[in-house]
């Protein structure tokens, strides 16, 4: 797997040195695109004739234009009569959501808006089998590398195929059986009648459903189910730069909005020290010990992250032309304090109902005892929660993290503090009052 992995890496990097020197690959790509869609209902072999010319040699890239254009035209009165016949009716297109995030700026919970929709199949971080089961190449090791895996497998998962995500699971499904999707329990649907099946006794399944017993994850089930459903809706933590992504975003298949959601990256290192001890028990020695050092390399990673999702969150507030009315940016913070308002906000920007059983279920877990309370938990009062580490974290840390990700706490409007009583005074607000604009 690693070898074949690395080698499609390598010939995707030379394909893409290519095409930024000569843009015309991704031109006629994006046009023969059109081609592959099954469910279009214009005739197969009327598409294809426009193509070619009486001698079956190419048609230039201007004629291209024009035949694809008039194409599109046929394309969009089927629409209209269609929707004539239905009485006027225009049924809302489906939607594809990504909610773009780092580790500990609730994520899980924001993705919960989505998941209690009953129309939306949900999916929680399928890229982690991809992260987990492919080792990168010192060569090939960087952002731009595992992009174009991810890439393509979210791509396939917003169109409700996932055969290509059975290629990263261990052990390998049988039959697109899997006792191994990671965390099947954050996806309603796929706990849920059809996907969730009678239970098979003495298999055991690792990320099994908790509030009902289901036999094994069937994949084509889950597959088929999808394909019913009005949405799809994936929440990853896994992709690092929008940038790398705009071919996923400008696929005429889909209709997809980006939703970042950002945090302040101290609150997000203290909530980091706790949930992966492990990991960061240099950087714990360190901010408890005077005489401990910290490594460059913790330092180098946290102004890395910060980089990038400053990165994104800029090319994302410009709106390009491909991003345009596609792309919101969302503060941890701002949510938690009004959860319902930002929800209804974020339904607005996708463009589909905010329904009752989603601001139900926000009321319900957004205001619970701290007994609820946990690391992993989305049961929190959350108006009380967002800034509460402020008094779990020595000041030294606090001072890393403003030195390295003062720039991006500035797009953000995150307010630095200059001492400790100023970090653990709460009649100090170190949020700004900050507005992004979108277009809903």
């Amino acid at each position: 797997m690693r070898n074949k992995y690395t080698f499609f890496i390598a010939f995707v990097v030379v394909l893409v040195i290519i095409e930024k020197e000569n843009n015309i690959i991704s031109r006629v790509s994006d046009k023969l695109t059109l081609r592959q869609n099954p469910q279009s209902p214009i005739e197969y072999n009327e598409s294809i004739n426009i193509m070619y010319k009486e001698n079956s040699s190419y048609l230039s890239l201007s004629e291209l234009d024009s035949a694809f254009q008039r194409f599109k035209d046929r394309l969009d009165n089927y629409t209209l009569r269609f929707q004539g016949q239905q009485g006027n009716y225009i049924p809302i297109p489906k939607k594809h959501i990504l909610l773009l995030a780092t580790t500990r700026t609730g994520s899980s919970f924001v993705g919960e808006f989505f998941n209690q929709q009953t129309n939306t199949f949900y999916l929680f971080e399928p890229l982690w089998h991809v992260e987990n089961t492919i080792a990168f190449d010192s060569v090939f090791s960087n952002l731009f590398a595992t992009s174009v895996v991810y890439q393509e497998v979210l791509q396939q998962l917003f169109l409700c195929d996932f055969r290509i995500l059975e290629n990263f699971m261990v052990p390998v499904p049988e039959e697109h059986i899997t006792t191994s999707l990671f965390r099947r329990w954050s996806s309603k649907s796929l706990c849920e009648d059809p996907v969730c099946t009678p239970i098979v006794k003495r298999v055991f399944e690792r990320y099994h459903c908790k509030n009902r017993r289901c036999a094994p994850l069937n994949l084509t089930l889950a597959a088929e189910t999808c394909l019913t459903k009005a949405h799809v809706a994936i929440k990853t933590v896994r992709l690092r730069l929008l940038e790398s992504m705009r071919t996923l975003i400008e696929d005429p298949r889909m209709d997809i909005k980006i939703i970042q959601l950002v945090r302040d990256p101290r609150a997000v290192l203290a909530s980091r020290m706790v949930a992966f001890s492990n990991k960061y028990a240099s950087f714990k020695k360190w901010a408890e010990n005077e005489k401990e050092a910290i490594e460059d390399e913790e330092i180098i990673k946290i102004k890395n992250n910060c980089d990038n999702i400053r990165l994104s969150a800029m090319l994302g507030l410009s709106q390009p032309s491909w991003l345009k009315n596609r792309y919101m940016l969302a503060r941890y913070e701002d949510i938690a304090q009004f959860p319902i308002q930002k929800a209804e906000e974020m339904y607005r920007f996708v463009g589909i109902p905010f329904t009752s059983e989603v601001k139900d279920w926000i009321t319900r877990n957004t205001d619970v005892d701290k007994g609820s309370s946990g690391v992993y938990s989305t049961h929190k009062k959350s108006s009380e929660q967002f800034d509460k580490w402020r008094f779990s974290v020595p000041f030294k840390v606090v001072q890393v993290v403003q030195n390295v990700c003062g720039s991006t706490m500035d797009l953000f409007g995150y307010k630095h503090v200059n001492d400790s009583q100023a970090l653990t005074n709460k009649s100090v607000s170190l949020l700004e009052e900050k507005s992004f604009h979108f277009t809903f």
